[in-house]
């Protein structure tokens, strides 16, 4: 984290670790905002993630990524699901510090079920995908476990479970009684 307090919370993990389904019910339960850094670039550019991918490549994709990171890691009051990749470069890990980082592990074999299907992820797009996740997970693991302030385990959990756990978290709390403050003083950033 920077040296200001953070008034927001940013949520990090494997692409299918539930950043989006917790990080909407936890925005509700906090009367926060609620952003999905990819749908947000996807609702910006006009077009899928995955066409940005095939125009640009991934460092297109990674550069669009890290300036939408810094537009809504600026913002207070809200809670961000990240792209998997997104910590995976020190800009966006600096610009995760503004807030609270909590990762959502699951399970490879989870997340090799809750893909099976999909086929709009451009990084699965290879012959053996339990293969591709195995390693994209080992790649990125301990970037994740460095990067975050917190971690909770999504596998074989229920999102009610999971976001009653980050709400009992101290350093959850205390974003919110923050964000609390700064946001009857008018302080806000996102309006």
């Amino acid at each position: 984290m920077t040296g200001r307090e953070p008034t927001s919370i940013f949520l990090i993990g494997m692409m299918a670790s539930g950043k989006t389904t917790v990080g909407r019910r936890l925005a509700e339960h906090l009367g926060w905002k609620f952003y999905d850094a990819d749908r947000e670039l996807e609702e910006r550019c006009g077009v899928p993630i995955s066409y940005i991918f095939e125009k640009e490549g991934e460092a297109g994709f990674r550069a669009r990524e890290t300036q939408m990171l810094a537009e809504l890691t600026a913002l207070d009051g809200v809670v961000v699901s990240t792209g998997g990749g997104a910590p995976m470069f020190e800009i966006n890990r600096k610009l995760l510090r503004r807030g609270l980082v909590i990762q959502l592990s699951s399970s490879i074999s989870d997340i090799i079920e809750r893909t099976r299907y999909d086929t709009a992820r451009p990084l699965l797009a290879a012959e053996d995908r339990a293969a591709r996740i195995r390693a994209i997970m080992l790649e990125r693991g301990p970037v994740y476990d460095e990067a975050c302030d917190e971690k909770v385990v999504t596998s074989r959990r229920q999102v009610d479970y999971v976001v009653k756990k980050i709400l009992e978290m101290p350093s959850v709390r205390a974003v919110a009684e923050r964000a609390g403050q700064k946001n009857s003083k008018g302080e806000r950033a996102d309006d």
